[in-house]
């Protein structure tokens, strides 16, 4: 007989929320293989067998808050294939048809259910969805999701659950003032409640400390676009072609923020009770959206990394985050973070910074906006930046500089390989 039990995976992580069991009981387990995948703070982790034989035993549901060293399952030797549960509720009523003693009251209700959930279990589905779908009593399989991999989405079961719902019209009904009014026939109908993740409890959790714990401030400044556009534009086909990767925006930003990193080191320092730690390394931290929040793997040595390797870094990274293989290795450390709100739009924010980091950076749409060239009007491309920052080690002339050197770099972009 082999436990399986929830790994130690860093020195911060002592608990973790089971996702999703890959395995379930009667299944037979190799070793090796993956059986069950745990959700933490900041990856999601998947648990292997460290023996071969069938899994008998699963003591913590999906959606269930476990501990490190917890005993979640047990796995014992054996060729597999347990019988499903359906046939054993079968038995008895074989038996009640030979009898005249009265079969036991539970018999009859139970095949409806084990066959729902053995058609939800094909189906690939996040935690949230399946919980959704159990208290809406929907059958997963008869969802069609959006997700082209067919993963079915939270989102996906409520738009189902919504679309038939013919009684939700509401009741008219009378007040003692005399007025007709309408109430809804039930509140359900009209809030969706969805559990937050484990990942985006983290996520306001750590927000609202920084935003406690530091002196934060936020600094902006504007950009004029055009000679970077430009030269991407020249460059572009010859950088391609070199590198099998496009060359984009953000690998100039971080060459910029590298350069001003130098020149203002308390930008690239953080608090350790009352000591300052200015970092000699530039990770840089790249923000990531996915569909369970914002996360910020980390571009190492950026310093040392021409265009080419940062914007593969950024790309395997960006990947890595979309398809939950993000390792505690991808996103640990960093000295700063870059964060993009332009690729959704924003036109101006202030972004809150990550950790215990001392600054971010925050990128914008690119407007284009009249604005005064040698006392003319110009039509040109700008984006507003921001740097938020801990005013506690930094003083406004580093802030106001270190943007501003951000600026100069990005409008004159050839100016960035004497500084690489």
């Amino acid at each position: 007989m082999a436990e399986i039990k929830v790994p130690e995976l860093a020195e911060s992580i002592t608990e973790g929320t089971i996702a999703q069991w890959v395995k379930k009981v009667g299944d037979r387990v190799e070793k090796g293989e993956f059986i069950v995948e745990l959700e933490t703070d900041k990856v999601n982790a998947e648990i292997i067998s460290e023996e071969a034989g069938v899994l008998t035993q699963v003591l913590a549901e999906e959606g269930d808050t476990v501990l490190v060293g917890q005993v979640i399952a047990i796995v014992e030797a054996g060729e597999g294939a347990a019988p499903a549960p359906a046939a054993a509720v079968e038995e008895p009523k074989a038996e009640s048809a030979q009898t005249s003693a009265p079969a036991p009251a539970t018999v009859p209700a139970a095949p409806a259910p084990v066959a729902q959930e053995t058609n939800n279990e094909r189906v690939v589905a996040s935690p949230a969805a399946r919980k959704l779908a159990r208290e809406k009593g929907i059958d997963l399989s008869a969802i069609s999701p959006v997700d082209p991999q067919g993963r079915v989405r939270v989102q996906d079961v409520a738009a189902h659950g919504s679309a038939p719902v013919a009684q939700a019209s509401a009741a008219p009904i009378t007040t003692s003032n005399g007025p007709v009014v309408f109430a809804p026939a039930s509140e359900t109908d009209r809030i969706t409640i969805e559990k937050m993740s484990r990942r985006r409890q983290t996520i306001a959790k750590r927000l609202l400390e920084v935003k406690q714990s530091t002196a934060m401030l936020t600094t902006f400044n504007e950009i004029d676009m055009t000679n970077i556009m430009a030269l991407r534009k020249r460059k572009q086909e010859e950088f391609v072609k070199a590198n099998d990767i496009k060359l984009g925006f953000m690998s100039f930003f971080t060459k910029a923020v590298v350069a001003a990193l130098k020149k203002y080191p308390y930008v690239n320092a953080q608090i350790n009770g009352d000591e300052i730690h200015l970092n000699n390394f530039f990770d840089i931290g790249i923000a990531v959206s996915t569909e369970e929040g914002l996360v910020v793997p980390v571009v190492r040595d950026a310093n040392a990394k021409n265009f080419a390797e940062i914007e593969k870094d950024i790309a395997d990274l960006a990947k890595k985050a979309r398809d939950k293989k993000l390792g505690l290795n991808d996103m640990a450390g960093g000295s700063f973070t870059i964060t993009n709100g332009g690729v959704f739009g924003s036109l101006m924010s202030t972004p809150i910074m990550n950790g215990t980091q001392a600054g971010i950076l925050g990128m914008h749409s690119i407007v284009q906006r009249p604005i005064a060239v040698n006392g003319e009007i110009e039509i040109r491309p700008m984006m507003y930046v921001a740097l938020s920052y801990d005013h506690r080690i930094i003083d406004g002339k580093d802030s106001v500089g270190f943007l501003k050197t951000v600026k100069e770099l990005i409008e004159n972009p050839e100016d960035l390989l004497l500084n690489s």
